[in-house]
């Protein structure tokens, strides 16, 4: 799949928003992408996880974990494309954790797969669970990086997309100055 071919399945599906927004980690942006709704078409989620897993099975995981809410369908996408487990972390008091009966053993190779990827947090933060758990983390996929490749991970980095959205601190936000409303998407609130 093209940088070209992903754009256009965005807009088709209504995903690639425009306006005034407040990210999960805080940041406002005028743009803002929606993986959901490309996502809910299985046969787009299948194509874009093949796409994933194609561009990382040179790492050889024995298992994808994602963060919940977004990570989840792409994840079990990237996973099924690999012929490897697709489990996730979920908060619990505020904390990306394992539940469920999801267990990491000490020689999985962890890949942490997202659906966007802005500043890196979640995919840090499922990194750590993952290593505290005693898996070796060989890398992250995302479908988007709205960073413009800027994210160190210090693992291999591989995304379908790399878009340099501008993001902005509240108090310098050029949207905000012009009295634009802000809207909060996504799936968690934000980041204090």
């Amino acid at each position: 799949m093209t940088r070209d071919e992903l754009l256009d399945l965005y807009r088709k599906s209504g995903a690639l928003l425009e306006g005034h927004f407040r990210l999960t980690s805080g940041l406002h942006s005028p743009g803002y992408l929606q993986s959901a709704l490309v996502l809910q078409h299985p046969q787009h989620a299948e194509v874009l996880g093949r796409a994933l897993g194609d561009r990382v099975r040179d790492l050889r995981p024995t298992v994808v974990l994602s963060p919940a809410l977004g990570g989840v369908v792409i994840g079990q996408e990237v996973a099924r494309a690999l012929g490897v487990r697709a489990i996730f972390v979920e908060r619990q008091d505020g904390a990306l954790t394992l539940r469920r009966g999801f267990v990491i053993a000490d020689n999985d190779r962890v890949l942490v797969v997202e659906d966007v990827l802005t500043t890196g947090g979640s995919t840090r933060e499922t990194m750590q669970v993952a290593r505290a758990s005693g898996g070796h983390v060989v890398g992250a996929a995302s479908m988007v990086d709205r960073s413009g490749g800027k994210i160190d991970l210090g693992v291999p980095l591989v995304s379908l997309l790399d878009v340099d959205l501008p993001t902005f601190e509240p108090d310098t936000c050029p949207l905000c100055a012009q009295g634009l409303p802000v809207i909060k998407p996504g799936s968690r609130p934000v980041a204090v």
